[in-house]
């Protein structure tokens, strides 16, 4: 458990020594101190958890000094000495802040069981304002609420390397949550007032992603030289994410590690190098030290990009967080009129028992689904998908035989929230949170006619 840091302050000498020694030995951390000016000079540099302030001392008395803490430390508990003659100054150094107060001499006893229940006071006031801070990230970044260890291991870690700038990567199944972690390593970096810049690798046009990355530099019999921009020139200064990393070619792999190697790249059929400043991380839903090892990554890209390593656990090791997912994706439903859903008994235990191969974007898509399914207040399991219930999935027609079930639960998702708003390219997109161009390849894979 940690030591309590206390602050004594006292200008009567031996009282002061005497005490400090009990406190010592008590097990508490003490700083002696024998004015109220000294006591505001350190509180400034320092944290303390319970400050002991005598009310009367020359100079600067202890109700001036207890205003000062309290302006400085609002959170630092204080508990006043007071002799007999000054019980009035008690009562009021009460009213403008204080903990309490004790009538000197006390008993150790006495003073022990003051001095812990202000500390636990301090506790719980710290704690909420980082629950608050928490909700307030959380409302954001909601995959990655929960009480489970391995998010909050997480969390933590993203906390510890957001201000470095070694490449970071962050490796987890799809739905996890990668480009979101990534967004909160650089929304709490020192470069959060600069550009993040997203690049999605698995296009299919290798030529065309490496102009994307790297700019173009062509000669023109018409303009002469003709130049295309970077992504990695709009990163500058900025953060760069590598989405799927896994999928680049060895070309681009090989620039990219220059890239990392020298701080400077050429543009594709250029000659001058281009100096950038830019903070790298990129995310792959593949083992990469395995892909590695059966020559489709380079090594040495590997090493580089995993200076600073992030695993993502699936929802199906984080059982203890699956309620408080679903609680938030109900009560803030992204389809109007919505609001105010909730879960049957039956369908808790469904959630729990699913294993989740899409993970939280599956949690996320099955309740939004449910939502507009659903006739009443509650959910129940009829509005949940086949595979959920344990059921064979009915799939109307020979083209979705080769669909996984999380594309199933995907193409289920698409065409209810095409129902629910007629149709509206724009508003389904929106809804969606992809582009009309992605759900347009999308409402072409599963063959939705609503369109």
């Amino acid at each position: 458990m940690k030591k309590i840091n206390l602050m004594l302050v006292d200008d009567e000498e031996i009282f002061r020594k005497v005490l400090s020694n009990e406190l010592s030995l008590m097990g508490y951390e003490v700083l002696s101190l024998s004015s109220g000016e000294e006591a505001c000079e350190r509180i400034n540099r320092e944290n303390f958890d319970v400050v002991l302030l005598d009310i009367k001392m020359p100079g600067m008395g202890g109700i001036e000094a207890l205003k000062a803490i309290k302006d400085s430390k609002p959170l630092t508990e204080v508990i006043m000495l007071t002799g007999h003659g000054t019980i009035d100054n008690a009562i009021k150094s009460m009213k403008l802040g204080a903990y309490d107060y004790l009538t000197k001499p006390c008993s150790l006893e006495e003073l022990e069981a003051i001095i812990e229940k202000a500390y636990e006071k301090k506790y719980l006031a710290q704690q909420n304002i980082i629950l608050k801070q928490d909700l307030e990230r959380m409302d954001e970044y909601p995959e990655f609420m929960g009480q489970g260890s391995g998010i909050k291991m997480v969390l933590e870690l993203i906390r510890k390397i957001a201000d470095s700038d070694l490449p970071v990567l962050i490796q987890g199944e799809g739905g996890v949550g990668k480009e979101l972690a990534a967004r909160l390593i650089y929304k709490n970096s020192l470069r959060k007032d600069n550009v993040f810049v997203v690049v999605d690798c698995t296009s299919s046009d290798e030529r065309r992603l490496e102009e994307k990355i790297f700019g173009s530099e062509r000669k023109s019999s018409l303009k002469g030289k003709e130049l295309k921009g970077s992504l990695l020139e709009t990163a500058h200064t900025g953060t760069i994410f590598f989405d799927e990393i896994s999928e680049l070619s060895l070309a681009t792999q090989e620039k990219l590690l220059d890239l990392l190697t020298k701080g400077r790249f050429k543009r594709v059929g250029g000659k001058e190098e281009i100096t950038i400043d830019v903070k790298v991380i990129s995310s792959t839903k593949k083992n990469l030290f395995n892909i590695t090892q059966l020559g489709y990554f380079r090594e040495d890209l590997f090493y580089r990009l995993n200076s600073l390593s992030i695993f993502i656990p699936p929802l199906r090791e984080r059982k203890e967080d699956i309620a408080i997912l679903a609680e938030y994706f109900l009560a803030h439903p992204t389809i109007p009129g919505k609001k105010g859903k909730e879960l049957s008994k039956e369908v808790r235990n469904l959630l729990m028992e699913y294993s989740w191969p899409g993970n939280v974007r599956e949690l996320k898509n099955v309740l939004e689904r449910a939502m507009i399914l659903s006739e009443d207040k509650f959910i129940y399991p009829k509005d949940l998908p086949p595979n959920l219930r344990g059921e064979e999935s009915f799939l109307p027609s020979d083209s979705f035989k080769n669909f996984s079930p999380l594309e199933e639960v995907e193409r289920e998702y698409i065409e209810a929230i095409v129902k629910a708003f007629g149709g509206k390219r724009r508003k389904v997109a929106e809804i969606l949170n992809i582009s009309e161009r992605n759900l347009y390849r999308k409402i072409k894979k599963y063959n939705i006619k609503d369109f």
